[in-house]
């Protein structure tokens, strides 16, 4: 086998199923409790424990390296190719949050303009009012029908529909 002792770093052989033991169980502690979650050393518990159920009907310790090194890397690849999977599977849909506002029309309820510090523009969209800002510069008078193009933050951009006759800062009507 690979060079005697190399592998045993000097510990008994009976010894090594405990180690192994001891080793998944704090790798899983140190998982759910410090790390939280985020299933970097939860595969090397799981090898571990494995090298130690190994350890337990006398196999070998190179087998039981072989198993607690690569068994944790491949189960460690297996995840990160799971999650990445499930996190770019749920992407929120449309029509969920904010974003559902995307394209509706609202009533412009108190003035919007595009540089609003003050927080003060607001619109009516499907009985909701949000803050707004206005796309381009002008100011948007209340009564004006609007589009919303964008969200950010907290607030809607939104654009005057052409067809709508009501005031804007030109002054038409």
């Amino acid at each position: 086998m690979i060079a005697d002792g190399l592998l045993d770093l000097g510990i008994d052989l009976n010894v090594w199923p405990w180690v192994w033991l001891v080793v998944a169980v704090l790798f899983a502690l140190i998982e759910l409790t410090l790390l939280g979650g985020s299933f970097v050393l939860l595969p090397f518990a799981v090898s571990a424990f494995v090298a130690s159920i190994l350890g337990f009907y006398d196999v070998p310790i190179e087998i039981q390296w072989v198993v607690f090194l690569l068994g944790g890397t491949a189960l460690f690849a297996v995840a990160i190719i799971w999650l990445r999977k499930f996190v770019n599977d749920n992407d929120t849909p449309p029509g969920v949050g904010a974003d559902r506002l995307l394209g509706m029309t609202g009533i412009v309820t108190e003035p919007i303009s595009h540089d609003d510090v003050a927080r003060r523009g607001r619109v009516n969209v499907a009985g909701e009012v949000w803050g707004a800002l206005a796309v381009g510069g002008r100011t948007i008078e209340p009564g004006t029908h609007v589009r919303i193009t964008m969200v950010q933050g907290t607030r809607v951009i939104v654009e005057p529909i052409q067809n709508d006759l009501t005031t804007t800062s030109e002054g038409t009507t």
